[in-house]
């Protein structure tokens, strides 16, 4: 009997004989990509289309982001739900403010501009208060500091850590907002005094830090939101590892072609060569 005789037999059309004699090998690849997005979205809760098709790419595998996106939403692997940020700001005092150097900064590599922030941290009877500081070109995070409290020894506490990773040459900019932990006296010379220049963003415009703001939103959403923390030193070891295993080594950012930051400083030419212009928002 012939192919067109049994088709005809059972009601059924070559072409659709023909699609599924060879499924079979078409859903077990589709299987094996659907394992590895699974996989992935349980490392990164938060990872979405784009940061798993770079993830999937980057461990070998060949799928466009329309495929990715077809699997994500048929096995509902959605990202975690955002929460507000609060900010922690305190402004309102008569210290001088610096003027916002950073709006007009074209970055060349790394330890040109560095930006700073701070957030808290609510663990199971207190809150605590979260200083950090990261390389403008690179996003990578160079100094932090976990505490009770939100006094500007917090602050210097991250940035000597910064200071001794990087050891800046003179003429880096720090930029922040107005808080008054930055702009107090001690920690204006301890900028000044290792050739550096304070930076501001202008009052009640969130966007001119904005990339430190949204790493904050990374850390709450990827991390805080994610732990129970019991006390200061469970908070300090387990937000240690995010950010020096996880956001700095793992971490792929969009901004740097989806790559983590130790990755992209990593292929950053030599000091002697000249690296390429990127113009940098804050």
């Amino acid at each position: 009997m012939t192919l067109h005789e049994l088709c005809a037999l059972t009601g059924v059309s070559r072409a659709g004989f023909y699609r599924w004699r060879h499924r079979p090998e078409a859903v077990a690849a589709d299987l094996d990509l659907r394992d590895e997005i699974q996989r992935i979205a349980l490392e990164w809760p938060c990872y979405g289309r784009r940061r798993i098709t770079a993830e999937l790419q980057r461990r070998g595998w060949r799928a466009n982001h329309k495929r990715v996106w077809r699997i994500m939403r048929e096995d509902n692997l959605l990202c975690l739900r955002k929460r507000k940020f609060v900010v922690t700001t305190e402004s309102d005092h008569d210290l001088p403010v610096a003027d916002n150097l950073a709006r007009a900064m074209v970055l060349t590599g790394i330890n040109q501009l560095w930006i700073a922030d701070i957030t808290y941290i609510r663990l199971e009877l207190e809150f605590v208060y979260l200083a950090v500081l990261l390389d403008a070109y690179s996003r990578r995070v160079i100094g932090w500091a976990l505490d009770r409290t939100l006094r500007a020894e917090l602050t210097l506490a991250a940035l000597q850590m910064a200071l001794e990773r990087r050891l800046p040459a003179p003429g880096w900019v720090h930029h922040s907002d107005q808080g008054v932990q930055y702009a107090c006296q001690d920690y204006d010379a301890q900028v000044r005094e290792h050739g550096g220049r304070l930076s501001m963003s202008r009052r009640g415009i969130p966007w001119d830090n904005a990339a430190c703001e949204s790493f904050m939103k990374t850390l709450k959403h990827e991390e805080v939101y994610r732990q129970e923390y019991r006390d200061l030193a469970e908070a300090r070891a387990s937000i240690g590892r995010f950010l020096e295993q996880v956001y700095n080594q793992k971490r792929l950012h969009s901004a740097l072609n989806y790559r983590p930051p130790a990755e992209f400083e990593q292929g950053l030419p030599p000091p002697s060569a000249p690296p390429p212009d990127r113009r940098v928002t804050v």
